[in-house]
């Protein structure tokens, strides 16, 4: 199903007294602080998040799984409802495939559809964490950390593979997550752990494009809950130093034991010039996946003034990859996803509404009060009129949530697809 622009301009009709007055009103507020408002909305409208093709059904628990209906049955549907999510928000211009999930059957019929959608391929995700049909070796005891060479070899020509799909697509990196630890002490030697990973990782650093990067994530616990082989941001940068200069770190905002300070670890990456990417979600005890911004929201503003930072002070580091990495275990993906992108830029603009010179001059004098309500004056502000005028600007929908409801695109979906279809992923 694809939306025409004619229906996001007719419900964007009624809406757009009240989104002019709110604009107008934020705007004059702004240009009369110092505020170059162009600028902002410019910025905005680059900032595009990757959809990731494994997110677009609904997810579940060890405890079960509840459908949505209408759920997209092949990598085709998969890039058809990011369509969806991008007509409607302008900000999902990327989808990330993860393999061998969502390995397409014809690649150029696929390129042509997303480029119809005006979809980009971002970083291809490789899965060493599930055996495979009709695999040779198991992963139950690991990965690239596998005390057997042969488990060993078959993770490393896996991610070959997903290397070379991502290629015929146009994607420029590669993410490697690893489930890779010990449930119960004494299991692993962490030091061979850690070199096998270390080795395995150099070998698939060797089949990585001139102009690609390698994401190395990293996670403190789960599916293994004594030790993870790449347990933090310190495992992945020793890693990725070791592996090159294509490789960096990739920070998933769940994968942070609680309370942990993840605007500090993002700021010393990019100073180091080794933050490659970043998967969004939320959190209140673990790795919970939520919708983005819906638990800490003020957490979520702190990182992106780290991010607005480095992207002005650090040139040694890469353009980042974005991409939203949550699970809809109650909610319709769809929706969830859309409020994920909205909480994403709000946090976003908020960042840059930052008075950095301020904020620099009030550190020096080390006024912290002064610190603080300069970032508190910037997250306070309401930027939802700025979202939807960059919305507007560029064919958007003023109100995603609402457009999605008012078309009734779920009902769509079902009409088309039925209600026992299940996406392929977690």
């Amino acid at each position: 199903m694809i939306i025409q622009k004619e229906q996001i301009i007719a419900n964007n009709k009624e809406k757009l007294n009240l989104h002019k007055d709110n604009f107008d009103f934020l705007a004059s507020k702004l240009t009369k602080k110092g505020y170059d408002i162009e600028m902002i909305i410019s910025r905005l409208i680059e900032f595009q998040i990757a959809i990731p093709s494994w997110a677009l059904g609904a997810g579940g628990t060890r405890f079960g799984r509840f459908s949505f209906y209408g759920e997209p049955s092949n990598l085709e549907e998969k890039i058809e409802d990011v369509g969806l999510i991008h007509a409607l928000t302008n900000t999902a211009g990327a989808v990330s495939l993860h393999i061998p999930w969502d390995v397409p059957n014809d690649y150029n019929a696929i390129k042509e559809l997303a480029s119809s959608l005006n979809i980009k391929f971002d970083a291809v995700n490789s899965n060493t964490f599930q055996d495979q049909k009709d695999a040779t070796e198991t992963y139950k005891y690991g990965s690239l950390s596998n005390t057997s060479q042969a488990v060993r070899e078959q993770a490393i020509a896996h991610n070959l593979d997903v290397i070379n799909i991502g290629n015929q697509l146009g994607s420029k990196a590669l993410t490697v997550w690893l489930a890779d630890g010990s449930t119960f002490p004494g299991q692993n030697n962490f030091q061979t752990a850690f070199s096998n990973t270390q080795d395995s990782l150099k070998e698939i650093y060797k089949g990585i494009p001139a102009d690609w990067k390698m994401l190395i994530e990293y996670k403190p616990y789960e599916p293994n809950f004594y030790s993870t082989v790449i347990q933090d941001w310190g495992a992945s940068l020793m890693l990725a130093n070791e592996c090159g200069e294509k490789a960096f770190t990739l920070v998933d905002l769940g994968h942070h034991l609680p309370n942990s300070n993840i605007e500090q670890i993002v700021s010393i990456l990019m100073l180091k010039g080794k933050l490659g990417g970043f998967h969004f979600n939320d959190s209140k005890y673990g790795d919970d996946d939520l919708t983005a911004g819906s638990i800490k929201p003020y957490a979520l503003f702190l990182i992106f003034n780290e991010l607005v930072y480095g992207m002005e002070n650090n040139p040694q580091n890469p353009d980042l990859s974005w991409m939203i990495d949550a699970s809809h275990n109650i909610k319709d993906p769809l929706e969830d996803i859309i409020q994920s992108l909205e909480a994403i830029q709000e946090a976003y603009a908020k960042a840059l509404l930052v008075d950095q010179d301020a904020l620099k001059e009030a550190q020096n004098n080390n006024d912290i009060v002064k610190c603080q309500e300069i970032l508190q004056d910037a997250y306070r502000t309401d930027v939802r009129p700025l979202l939807e005028k960059t919305r507007l600007n560029v064919g958007g929908a003023i109100s995603p949530i609402m457009a999605y409801r008012e078309l009734d695109l779920r009902n769509h979906l079902i009409g088309e697809r039925g209600k026992q279809t299940i996406a392929t992923g977690l």
